[in-house]
């Protein structure tokens, strides 16, 4: 059931940091495997702040944190890498 509540929370955190920096969705998987992977991102990057994650508020919290992060990475590797095509 864990594993359940942990994805419905990636999802939902996935949809809305796409909201955030695309300003629209990015379709259903995209947004549950950039939520997946922005939770970790965030926790991580909570606790470097000296700040742990608590419940189901904070858990969400620290997964939007983390995809924004990590939306913001893809945007300025893509963009980057269409610069360099461009100047080719």
């Amino acid at each position: 059931m864990y594993y359940l509540w942990f994805l419905l929370i990636g999802l939902v955190a996935g949809w809305l940091a796409s909201l955030l920096v695309k300003g629209h969705g990015s379709g259903l998987l995209l947004n549950l495997v950039v939520g997946v992977i922005g939770s970790f991102i965030g926790g991580w990057i909570l606790s470097l702040f000296g700040l742990f994650v608590v419940g189901t508020a904070g858990s969400l919290i620290a997964a939007i944190i983390g995809a924004i992060v990590l939306l913001w990475i893809a945007s300025a590797i893509s963009n980057s890498s269409a610069k360099n095509r461009r100047q080719k």
